[in-house]
């Protein structure tokens, strides 16, 4: 898999703990997280999937260095899922933490948004 960084995308600084650092994996957005996701610190993600531009966008958020993530992350993710699919394109949650795949499970999230327990897995089509 071919690494490259995404043209204007680059990285969105650390904003009250929480920090994107946006790739593309073989023609895949990937967005590394690090931090908490909460009302505070949602906006560099939001940024993120707000910069989808691709016809059928394919993305994949690696969370395995997310240690905390509230409603507002659920609800941060669930309009990316819809302005993603209403697209055609997927997205994907990678190696989510336990304490974030369990409030991922307790909403359902996990229903909606396919995760896998590792970003080889999640990249793979």
């Amino acid at each position: 898999m071919a690494e490259e960084p995404v043209p204007d995308s680059g990285q969105a600084g650390q904003r009250g703990g929480l920090s994107v650092v946006t790739t593309a994996i073989d023609g895949v957005r990937v967005l590394h997280l690090t931090g908490e996701i909460d009302h505070h610190t949602c906006e560099p993600l939001q940024q993120a999937l707000n910069t989808l531009t691709a016809d059928r966008p394919r993305v994949v958020v690696d969370m395995s260095r997310v240690t905390f993530m509230d409603s507002s992350g659920i609800n941060t993710l669930i309009v990316a899922y819809e302005n993603v699919t209403a697209a055609n394109g997927w997205i994907r949650i990678a190696a989510p933490t336990t304490p974030v795949l369990r409030v991922l499970q307790l909403v359902r999230v996990d229903d909606l948004i396919t995760c896998y327990p590792d970003l080889s897995q999640a990249l793979a089509p």
